[in-house]
């Protein structure tokens, strides 16, 4: 259920941003890094988001993490 409500998350709060901002705040920039994460952030973050619910996956990065610490 995480998962599928952080990639929710994303895709709504970039939506709402682009859609709520005032025209002062329109900049070209701003509008290029809305759009990029508006429509590339997700689905390349999307496998990483899903892969943490397999078990054996959290229990490596666990093991590696303390490894590192």
């Amino acid at each position: 259920c995480l998962p599928h409500l952080a990639v929710v998350y994303m895709f709504v709060s970039t939506g709402i941003f682009s859609n709520l901002k005032t025209p002062s705040m329109s900049s070209p920039p701003l509008d290029l890094v809305v759009t990029v994460l508006y429509s590339v952030v997700p689905p390349v973050v999307n496998p990483f988001i899903y892969s943490m619910r397999n078990k054996e996956l959290m229990d490596s990065l666990k093991k590696l993490m303390t490894g590192f610490f």
